[in-house]
């Protein structure tokens, strides 16, 4: 019977080509499970749609680096369902379900926490995306004649696009075709994403644990490494810290572990880009000592 098993996917099980990136997510889950290890549990690492593996021989399964979910939704769904009767999740199914779809920031707006301009376009709508924009630069008085557009259910920036104003006949293809399938969502372009980066917070049980400030290359706006983007050490005010805190603590419940990843939107206030408390980068490797901060909340809240 093993206590956890730590969640990754296929490619990261044993791969036969080892990179950079490949490197960062084995160390980072090693840090993981030695953290947890050290402090007496049984650990195992498996890809989630292992078909060999007995999830009811493990007590819980803490979700890693299960990152091609997003490009297998429709399996990684059912093997959600089925294995949330067979063990226990880090986090739990209930907020896994909820975070999942970025129509969780309506939640988290609701409940006073600063979002970018958002509008959401639920799956088989009929409309243009001309004419979206325009209803929602009205509506929403967007400061900015840049938008992005993107899935409610994503990762890695698939399918994000940027676009001004007079280039959406551009887009109009691939929006009908993303809207047939999927709910989207059409927010206010944030310049200082761009011209500043954003603030990833990590958040362990409700407390601040470190940061990364990521920078897009220049002529991009994704500041994800995927897309070149770089990553550096950085040191949050005391107001940076308070707002992620006060993010985490919105939620349906207290999250385990998260991530908050904020920046200074148009207006020049702090505001929330992503809340992550499923399957984040956690960036162990700039600060191992939050795999053991982790370590010790999972064994606190989970097997006291």
């Amino acid at each position: 019977m093993y206590d956890i098993v730590i969640l990754t996917d296929r490619r990261y099980i044993d791969p036969k080509e080892k990179n950079e990136y490949t490197d960062n997510v084995l160390l980072e889950d090693r840090l993981v499970a030695e953290a947890l290890e050290n402090i007496g549990l049984k650990v195992i690492r498996k890809s989630w749609d292992d078909p060999k593996f007995d999830w009811t021989s493990t007590k819980y399964a803490l979700f890693r680096t299960t990152w091609d979910y997003f490009n297998r939704f429709e399996a990684f769904s059912k093997w959600l369902d089925t294995v949330s009767t067979q063990t226990r999740l880090i986090n739990s199914k209930k907020l896994i379900d909820w975070n999942i779809d970025k129509h969780y920031l309506q939640d988290l707006a609701k409940a006073g926490i600063n979002i970018p301009k958002t509008f959401f376009v639920e799956k088989s709508t009929e409309t243009s995306l001309a004419r979206t924009c325009n209803e929602v630069k009205k509506k929403y008085h967007f400061k900015s004649d840049s938008f992005v557009l993107k899935p409610c259910v994503s990762g890695a920036a698939r399918h994000t696009y940027k676009f001004d104003f007079s280039e959406i006949t551009q887009h109009e293809t691939i929006f009908k075709e993303l809207i047939a399938t999927e709910a989207m969502m059409l927010q206010e372009f944030q310049h200082n994403i761009v011209e500043q980066g954003e603030i990833s917070m990590m958040v362990f049980n409700g407390k601040f644990t470190h940061a990364v400030l990521k920078i897009a290359k220049q002529g991009d706006f994704r500041v994800q490494d995927d897309f070149g983007g770089s990553v550096h050490d950085y040191k949050p005010s005391k107001t940076e810290i308070e707002f992620s805190e006060k993010v985490v603590n919105a939620v349906p419940e207290l999250p385990i572990y998260a991530r908050v990843d904020i920046f200074k939107d148009n207006n020049g206030d702090w505001a929330l880009a992503e809340l992550e408390i499923f399957e984040p980068e956690l960036w162990f490797r700039r600060n191992p000592q939050a795999a053991v901060v982790l370590a010790q909340t999972i064994k606190e809240r989970c097997f006291s």
